[in-house]
């Protein structure tokens, strides 16, 4: 079906995919993980259902993948092209005139279509899941997703109402050991206790559900005489839900956001000077993002090669290090931006200028000098260090090998 496609080309995408896919869902599961154990320990403080981690999980996939593709992109490039001069593959290439530009075609090529998820990402997707979890992190806190009662704790569930459960059972479907406090206008208070009890909906007013209580005791306290004290199998005490505030509109921060309305805000001469500097910084900030995936081809392939008869794998670590500190220049950029500070095209594209310089000279020192290396004082370095360790550890177990036995 692909027999059009030059063999090369199908080679070199199948070694860029592999490692490519697997860096994406390495890093998505760290990142989700870590969100996961926060969003589990913040959802049980408010006492929401479990499912809601998961919804507010769904929604932060975005964020995660406009951070996961540029590395994953990069690291896919870079493995491959190890892959090829660790086993000289390379060399053959280039003795038969294979230029590094000609092995870049495919490279590029999912670069390209990389970079269209990430627009639609970070301009489009993005911003409308964010405002998604900030409304579920709101309705969560503000009880809308039905917040539990803490069993064991005393519940204010409305300005004169306390409630204690003993025990909960099949997911608060089954209340054991309840004690509930009721004050009304009248200074009028209603102790009541019961063995066991449910909550129930209410068809005809759903601002009100109904604790049915089995099995208790009322003593109700009128302030001028003596308590009376009753007891039931059954009782219904009706409960006025709190009234739930709207969750506010999207656009409260510049990263909800979607383009058009970046580029209205951000160009507007009606909006305050503030406001329109923090919307151009958001939009500078996801442009340099974006271009930046443009390099990445370039950054593999200068980081990719070892020097000669060695299988240094220090080009992978700069290569993340690089990624992740130019992501967190932008990053500060951004915010001095935001502030006004300085303008958003310099504080986003000057550091971008600086970036692309730097691995323009590293790919042709690879790519057109011959025996270049774009890192070979680090990796000197790091082979000294490599041989400096080695010795020291092997005389340790020389010593303790030769030292007598007491």
């Amino acid at each position: 079906m692909f027999n059009f496609i030059p063999s090369i080309d199908r080679y070199i995408f199948r070694l860029v995919i592999v490692p490519m896919l697997g860096v994406f869902a390495l890093a998505a599961s760290l990142l989700t993980l870590d969100k996961m154990l926060r969003l589990f320990d913040f959802v049980a403080v408010e006492g929401g259902p479990v499912g809601v981690v998961f919804k507010m999980l769904a929604t932060l996939i975005p964020e995660y993948a406009s951070l996961a593709i540029p590395l994953g992109l990069l690291l896919g490039i870079l493995f491959a092209f190890r892959k090829l001069a660790t086993s000289s593959e390379l060399d053959v290439m280039r003795a038969v005139g294979q230029s590094y530009g000609r092995l870049l075609r495919v490279p590029y090529i999912i670069t390209f279509v990389l970079m269209a998820v990430n627009i639609a990402l970070v301009f489009y997707i993005q911003p409308i899941s964010r405002y998604t979890y900030e409304q579920l992190e709101y309705e969560l806190r503000s009880g809308a997703l039905g917040a539990s009662i803490k069993v064991g704790e005393f519940t204010s569930l409305a300005d004169r109402m306390a409630l204690r459960i003993e025990e909960s059972e099949d997911d608060g479907r089954e209340l054991k050991g309840i004690f509930a406090r009721v004050a009304n206008d009248k200074g009028q208070v209603l102790s009541i206790s019961a063995r066991e009890g449910a909550f129930l909906a209410t068809t005809d007013s759903p601002d009100t559900i109904i604790l049915r209580l089995l099995d208790g005791t009322i003593v109700q306290d009128t302030g001028s005489q003596t308590p009376r004290v009753l007891t039931f199998t059954r009782h219904d005490l009706p409960i006025d839900l709190p009234q739930m505030e709207e969750f506010r509109t999207r656009g409260d921060a510049e990263r909800e956001y979607i383009l058009p309305e970046l580029l209205s805000v951000g160009w507007s001469q009606e909006e305050p000077e503030i406001k329109r500097a923090a919307s151009q910084a958001s939009f500078n900030f996801r442009m340099v993002e974006v271009v930046m995936m443009l390099l990445m081809p370039l950054l593999a392939v200068a980081l990719a090669i070892p020097p000669k008869r060695s299988t240094s794998a220090l080009g992978v670590f700069v290569s993340i290090v690089m990624v992740v500190s130019y992501h967190k220049v932008n990053e500060y950029g951004e915010d001095i931006a935001a502030l006004g500070r300085i303008d958003p095209f310099f504080a986003l594209w000057v550091p971008f200028a600086v970036f692309a310089a730097l691995i323009g000279w590293m790919y042709y020192r690879v790519a057109f000098v011959p025996g270049g290396q774009a890192i070979g004082a680090l990796e000197n370095i790091f082979a000294k260090l490599a041989k400096w360790i080695g010795r020291l550890f092997g005389r340790g177990r020389r010593e303790a090998h030769l030292a007598p036995a007491e």
